[in-house]
């Protein structure tokens, strides 16, 4: 597999009139509506230069560092007297239509809702400050049915969404196997079934998909039916890294707010370390966080098998959304974007400068 990863288009016409691309839970997906926002530590101190800071995220392992960062209290701390208010989305167009309708100021994101918010709006509406996760997308299959690689061929395979970030993914690796796959039915050398994270398991356990390109936590819950992992994506990436959630904020807050952008950063630089150095009390504290928002933890044997394939970071990995974008381009799910100045690092740069680390680049994305 070339190390460059790319995302793919039917122009954004077509995205437009569907659940679209811009978003399909970009490796999110799932919980309810939130109504939770109970406080582990209240604003205390002076205020920045808002009152408070409305922060987005959806009830999701890959979403850990605003699940643990607000559940510990960690970003809250940072931004003293300016509340940290929270509310949690189901997929990604629902956390950019907050964005743009100025009902949440800074949001985590996978990359794919990122570059059709961005380019939607022309370049306006967000910028990416800064990177969350990495990693946490897996080809689980069933084990009857598929030995190995070359079996998927055939059969009949989940993704969460069409054009989706995992969606997109799984295209790119057909299309690099040699089959072809009509990318907006779904029918070809492989049956690519769009199947929302919520209903997978249960689509597994009933037999009509044979396996299924997902995120964590829904890949571990498929291995709890007897599913087996054939491939981590990591794999088919430089490093084994690849963006699967960035942390965007809105131009308007951006602009006028930099002292409390630059605290929800530290805020996240903060509860990465956290989360590195303490990993057993890490996924502790996001299941607390989970049960609260959605109703119910995960299992420990969902947990434990999904969290060591997700990597922290604050990182973005910028050149990874610019190959993620050239995918959906080559899988005909996108027009070929415009995706400079989408990325501003300059308050993440100066947070990690602070902190004693190196700087991240945008690869050459950001605003001039």
């Amino acid at each position: 597999m070339p190390a460059s990863r790319t995302i793919s288009r039917r122009s954004l016409a077509a995205v437009a009139a569907l659940p679209l691309l811009i978003g399909a839970l970009a490796s999110c997906g799932y919980g309810s509506q939130a109504k939770s926002d109970e406080k582990k530590v209240a604003a205390v101190g002076a205020k920045l230069s808002a009152d408070a800071v409305r922060l987005g995220y959806f009830p999701n392992l890959t979403h850990a560092t605003a699940l643990v960062g607000d559940e510990e209290g960690i970003i809250q701390k940072e931004l003293g007297g300016t509340e940290l208010k929270v509310a949690t989305f189901n997929a990604g167009p629902s956390a950019i239509e907050a964005l743009n309708a100025d009902s949440i100021d800074i949001g985590f994101i996978g990359p794919s809702p990122a570059i059709n918010g961005y380019t939607k709006s022309k370049g306006k509406n967000l910028r990416i400050i800064g990177g969350s996760a990495s990693g946490g997308v897996k080809l689980v299959v069933n084990p009857d049915k598929i030995k190995t690689l070359d079996d998927v061929r055939g059969k009949r395979i989940g993704t969460p969404q069409l054009g989706n970030t995992q969606d997109v993914a799984f295209l790119d690796w057909i299309s690099e196997k040699g089959w072809k796959v009509d990318a907006q039915s779904g029918k070809g050398d492989v049956s690519v079934v769009r199947t929302d994270n919520k209903v997978a398991p249960d689509a597994y356990r009933s037999g009509s998909i044979d396996g299924a390109w997902v995120p964590e936590p829904t890949a571990s819950k498929l291995v709890a039916e007897g599913a087996k992992v054939l491939l981590d994506e990591s794999e088919l990436w430089p490093e084994k890294k690849f963006v699967i959630t960035n942390i965007v904020v809105s131009q308007r807050f951006l602009a006028e707010h930099p002292d409390v952008v630059e605290a929800v950063l530290r805020g996240s630089l903060k509860t990465n370390e956290w989360i590195n150095a303490n990993p057993d009390k890490a996924k502790a504290s996001a299941n607390s966080r989970l049960k609260e928002l959605t109703g119910k933890p995960l299992s420990a044997e969902v947990i434990d098998s999904a969290w060591p394939s997700i990597q922290f970071t604050d990182d973005p990995l910028a050149a990874t959304l610019r190959t993620q974008a050239g995918h959906a381009v080559k899988a005909d799910l996108l027009e070929q974007p415009d995706l400079n100045g989408i990325y501003d690092l300059k308050p993440l740069n100066k947070v990690l400068k602070a902190a004693g680390k190196p700087e991240v680049s945008d690869a050459g994305l950001g605003v001039k």
